[in-house]
């Protein structure tokens, strides 16, 4: 069993950054890949960036360039670092933790067998 807790949600204006943490406790956390997602109301649940095992990362479209995501394993900490945060990136972000997670699936929600609460990002224009 692995237990994430996110945190670093908040408020920011449009242009501004945040940088968002996955804390993880139980089993050993180097063994998982890690993806963050998000979820904007009325709207199903993203893919928005994800990290292996290896350490490679993977991004979607939408982030590419602004989002960078990172990980500390003798932390038990995953980050994502939001910079040039627009309106749309509006949403409730959720990280996740997967340990059998295929090299081109850490975008696919159901390889993850472990999620977060979820913390609250808001951009204002």
């Amino acid at each position: 069993q692995v237990q994430l807790v996110e945190s670093g949600g908040g408020l920011v204006q449009a242009g501004g950054s945040l940088r968002l943490s996955c804390a993880a406790s139980g089993r050993t956390f180097s063994n998982y890949a890690i993806g963050w997602f998000r979820q904007a109301p009325g709207k199903e649940r993203k893919f928005v960036a994800g990290i292996r095992r290896s350490g490679s990362t993977s991004y979607a479209d939408s982030v590419k360039g602004r989002f960078t995501i990172s990980r500390d394993n003798a932390k038990n900490t995953v980050y994502l670092q939001m910079n040039s945060l627009k309106p749309e990136d509006t949403a409730l972000y959720y990280c996740a933790a997967g340990s059998t997670v295929g090299y081109g699936l850490v975008s696919a929600h159901i390889e993850y067998d472990f999620w977060g609460q979820g913390t609250q990002v808001t951009v204002s224009s």
